[in-house]
């Protein structure tokens, strides 16, 4: 009796030794996502300028683009100006339409490993010949 339950007990181990030595897939790298920078904490009413509420430090550089979003799926276009005081910064609205209280969001850098989600236009085909009028 002792030998078969130890004969058993044998067995179910060795079911699962096969898988150890081979080489197990390393995980895939996430790809990166947008990265939440701040809040529209103002807009003023005759003027193309939003300031921004920073979550933390501000680290975003001048010149770059920034995206607001609302849940509804409005969105606008900032471009930040490197204007900083205390928490605020200060980001010239290049398209779209945003509130107050809207997320601002940083996107991803791009490189050659994240390309941009954009199809090539089409090449421009060019006359091989010409028409001569009389």
């Amino acid at each position: 009796m002792k030998f078969t339950t130890l004969l058993a007990c044998l067995a179910l181990v060795s079911c699962s030794w096969p898988g150890w030595w081979k080489k197990k897939p390393s995980p895939q790298p996430l790809p990166p996502t947008a990265t939440l920078v701040g809040r529209i904490a103002s807009i003023p009413a005759d003027r193309r300028f939003v300031l921004i509420q920073s979550y933390g430090k501000w680290n975003v550089a001048t010149g770059t683009t920034l995206i607001s979003r609302d849940p509804d799926g409005r969105s606008a276009n900032l471009l930040a100006t490197g204007e900083t005081l205390g928490q605020f910064a200060a980001a010239d609205v290049q398209s779209g339409s945003l509130a107050v209280g809207d997320a601002v969001l940083l996107p991803p850098p791009i490189s050659k490993k994240n390309p941009p989600n954009t199809r090539e236009l089409p090449k421009t085909l060019l006359p091989t010949q010409t028409i001569k009028t009389p």
